[in-house]
């Protein structure tokens, strides 16, 4: 069986997916889609997936979109943990990672970017690129380490073990570094991603280790 994942090194959401493949024992075949360069509007691409993202994942037979559903896929199918067995607790780590896949990643997309570039026509596009990603990862952060003050909090976002908040949470706080964002003043959020950080499985994830 190969596994191909169609990816972009900086891509958060291929970011969640490798390292939750590497969980999983799987090995796969990295196929870049360079998204500076406009590989994802491509029409090879966009026949992949309609709406033109990363990641792609081909696996089993079948063709995944959408980085959530795939985690999805690959913890009920590959019986990774990355969910609770309790319904309080699934319905707790799925909001602690919306707030990062739903509400926080989408805004600060570079398609959506380069629109808010567009439409500004900004003097100094660079310096309106800084202060919108600052404002909105910070935002998305802020609210996750006030969700994480509470006892079901324990080495990782939920208890002791990685689940599916933590796989959003480390490229959100890789890209909140990248940015520059303040994050001094959220230890909750920096012990969460650190002791995930630790781990080979995510360590081997990371954007650096892809960069073609």
């Amino acid at each position: 069986m190969t596994v191909t994942l169609y990816d972009y090194w900086r891509s958060s959401a291929s970011y969640r997916v490798r390292i939750a493949l590497n969980l999983a024992g799987l090995a796969y075949r990295a196929v870049p889609v360079d998204l500076l360069a406009g590989d994802q509007s491509a029409a090879d691409h966009v026949a992949r997936n309609p709406q033109g993202f990363v990641p792609v994942l081909d696996i089993d037979g079948l063709r995944l979109t959408q980085s959530l559903a795939i985690l999805e896929y690959l913890d009920e199918t590959r019986n990774l943990g990355l969910l609770p067995p309790d319904p309080a607790g699934r319905a707790r780590v799925r909001a602690l990672a919306q707030v990062i896949a739903a509400d926080t990643h989408p805004v600060c997309n570079p398609s959506v970017m380069a629109e808010v570039v567009r439409l500004a026509a900004p003097s100094d596009p660079a310096e309106l690129r800084q202060g919108w990603q600052r404002h909105f990862i910070r935002r998305g952060l802020a609210a996750v380490e006030t969700l994480l003050d509470t006892p079901e909090t324990g080495r990782h976002c939920h208890g002791d073990a990685l689940t599916l908040a933590d796989l959003c949470l480390v490229p959100q706080v890789y890209n909140a570094r990248r940015w520059k964002v303040p994050l001094d003043d959220l230890p909750r959020v920096r012990r969460a991603a650190e002791a995930a950080e630790a781990l080979a499985p995510v360590r081997d994830a990371a954007p650096e280790r892809h960069r073609p």
